[in-house]
């Protein structure tokens, strides 16, 4: 059977994803850079699902990890059938007062190597009977968010980029959707020093399992654009 590659897989969306296709025995390979999270959620997705679990530790934000991935799922000689690019963060602040490190690493995680992933395992996907793309963007992809200007930016880049290569795709066996949630109960307020209005996102929070389900079954039904909430 082939698998579903899940990024950002350590937690929130990502590894509520992962457990939501293992509980439909979809076998998973988990990607992050916390190799002990990792370990630990494959085996309790083995235990509790009864799947596959494997797990790739990897630091998304360097250069060719792309390139990485598709060698350690080669050396494996895995299937794979759902690319789920799920890996991304924010962080809070005008745009001229972003430290360098996370000026450069949220383009390169939630844009470069997301797009370069999705060329690099296209060809995987394409020879498989049935496969998918599931690109996780949010609803600031919609609209400009003053001090967290970057972080909008970089969604609406995933959003227009599913946009295209869900019709690229069209008349193949892969089909690509963008789910663009709201406020989810996730780590992402506190990666993204946003406490001030944490309070308040969390009043209007959707949890990651909701998310979770409402995607895997808009990715299935063929949905372009998935928003849940």
């Amino acid at each position: 059977m082939a698998y579903a590659l899940i990024t950002g897989a350590s937690g929130g969306i990502g590894l509520a994803i992962a457990r939501e296709l293992a509980d439909r025995k979809h076998d998973v390979i988990l990607v992050a850079r916390t190799e002990a999270a990792l370990k630990k959620h494959a085996e309790e997705i083995r235990q509790t699902s009864g799947v596959n679990a494997d797990y790739c530790p990897l630091d998304l934000s360097a250069p060719n990890a792309s390139i990485s991935l598709s060698q350690w799922v080669s050396s494996r000689n895995y299937a794979i059938d759902i690319l789920v690019n799920n890996a991304g963060f924010g962080s809070w602040g005008a745009l001229h007062e972003l430290a360098e490190a996370e000026f450069r690493g949220m383009m390169q995680v939630n844009m470069v190597t997301l797009a370069e992933l999705c060329r690099t395992f296209t060809p995987f996907l394409k020879s498989q009977p049935k496969a998918f793309i599931l690109n996780v963007s949010s609803t600031a992809a919609y609209q400009a968010v003053p001090t967290l200007s970057l972080y909008a930016a970089t969604k609406a880049f995933v959003l227009l980029l599913t946009r295209g290569i869900n019709w690229e795709l069209k008349g193949t066996s892969v089909s690509a959707s963008c789910l663009c949630p709201g406020p989810t109960s996730t780590g992402f307020i506190d990666r993204a020093n946003l406490t001030p209005v944490k309070d308040r996102a969390e009043k209007f929070s959707m949890t990651p399992e909701a998310v979770a389900k409402i995607a895997i079954n808009g990715m299935y039904a063929g949905k372009m654009e998935i928003i849940p909430g």
